[in-house]
């Protein structure tokens, strides 16, 4: 199986304005540097140099978010970037086991909270709805246990393109689907297996009830501000139109302090850092609900804790893509700085993590499952696709230790405090939190 998963990191080239020294130099990035015909003018790049041309340079984050979510241009609103033909595969497109013990851990968590009678799966960016899908049928196979609670599934989804391949996914054909573009729940159905589903395209518009959150390879995509450090302090870096060659960006930096300057730490070491402002909104959300209404989150990504610097990349067809070069074509990522993420959650719920992709699937017993499958399967393709897709996520070198799992939980659930009661039992609940530690049904 050759892939290319979205975690390379390679650095930006670019070019100051005036008397600003170029301040990165790297062998995967030439950042406008291109020939002009590996440098196609795009729709998006179109308008991205109209709009610089309008109102001046813009931030990275502006730009991602441009590129990635433009209602009219946007690389994820109109196409379905995943898999063998599009620029990248995720891990439930590798392997069933992945979302197989992403929902042991899910009934798990409700089991180890006094099992509630009502669960919310809410996925936020659930791709082609494969992860969910392989989620549902751990909880089909788990019927007896889940049968007295009342099961939902949440789709939190900005691109039409998706929900639609999402619902060919996870939906029954003949149960119709609603739907409704003005509504919050812009369309709704049953699951193959019987359960509601619904789509929204902001987490703000899920119910607060009792839910279980999951975000894959989802905060890698939100748009980050990037930093550089300089003897005049911390300046931000924009993109501007490249004044040297027509129809070309460049990197500048901002001659002065910027607003998104806020979320530096004080303490700072590294000279040059991103910050992701939305996944702080997003995790302060998480963590609210969490707080109020029990539950769990659990995101999985490629990051750091807060040690990386320059992350900021593209990719196409499976290959590593200057961020300047033909935007609107390629998929714009940086990596997830998990020690963020544990500061917007701080106070309000309890986290775990990161710990890595190999260390959690280890923890949930995927060489136990790997054998059962084995066991099971009769065709020597069979067996070697399975190898291979547990090699794809086990292995260091490829998704084993570039991928970490990290996890919201209320602060009772890791204290075993006797204001929150199992409901069944009349005791404490603070078992070992599943992944972060050995699997152990109770």
């Amino acid at each position: 199986m050759s892939v290319l998963v979205r975690s390379g990191v390679g650095q930006l080239c670019a070019v100051g304005r005036a008397a600003i020294p170029s301040i990165w130099r790297g062998k995967y990035f030439s950042s406008g540097n291109e020939p002009a015909e590996n440098n196609p003018v795009t729709p998006m790049l179109r308008h991205l140099m109209y709009k610089i041309k309008s109102t001046g340079p813009i931030t990275v984050a502006e730009y991602m978010k441009e590129v990635l979510t433009n209602p009219a241009k946007g690389y994820y609103v109109h196409r379905d970037m995943l898999g063998d033909k599009g620029d990248f595969i995720t891990s439930p497109e590798i392997s069933q086991i992945f979302g197989e013990l992403l929902g042991i851990w899910f009934i798990s968590e409700w089991m180890a909270t006094g099992k509630s009678t009502a669960f919310q799966l809410v996925e936020l960016g659930p791709g082609r709805g494969t992860l969910v899908g392989d989620i549902l049928r751990v909880f089909s196979q788990l019927g007896s246990v889940l049968k007295n609670c009342d099961v939902s599934v949440h789709l939190v989804e900005v691109s039409q393109k998706l929900s639609e391949v999402q619902a060919l996914t996870l939906t029954e054909e003949k149960v119709p689907l609603e739907r409704n573009a003005e509504s919050p729940v812009y369309m709704k159905g049953v699951t193959k297996s019987g359960i509601p589903i619904f789509w929204y395209r902001d987490l703000h518009d899920v119910p607060k009830g009792h839910s279980f959150y999951l975000a894959h390879e989802f905060f890698d995509v939100l748009p980050v501000h990037k930093f550089q450090k300089t003897p005049q302090g911390w300046r931000e870096v924009f993109i501007d139109i490249d004044p040297q060659v027509s129809d070309k960006l460049r990197f500048v930096l901002a001659p002065s302090a910027t607003p998104a300057e806020v979320f530096i730490q004080h303490d700072e070491t590294r000279d040059h850092i991103e910050v992701c402002p939305d996944a702080g909104v997003i995790i302060e959300e998480l963590s609210r609900r969490i707080a109020l209404t029990g539950g769990a989150a659990l995101v999985a990504d490629y990051g750091h804790d807060g040690t990386k610097t320059d992350t900021f990349r593209g990719f196409c067809g499976h290959k590593l893509h200057d961020v300047l070069i033909a935007p609107g074509t390629a998929d714009l990522t940086a990596d997830v700085d998990f020690s963020f993420l544990r500061r917007m959650a701080q106070g309000k719920v309890a986290s775990l993590g990161p710990i890595t992709q190999h260390t959690f699937l280890k923890n949930m017993g995927i060489d136990v499952r790997l054998k059962v499958l084995l066991d099971k399967s009769n065709e020597p393709s069979m067996k070697q696709q399975l190898l291979q897709g547990y090699d794809m996520l086990m292995n260091p070198k490829k998704m084993g230790e570039r991928f970490n799992f990290f996890a919201l939980l209320p602060h009772q659930r890791l204290q075993g405090g006797r204001d929150q009661m199992n409901a069944r039992q009349s005791k404490p609940f603070a078992s070992p939190v599943a992944g972060f530690s050995e699997l152990a049904w109770q």
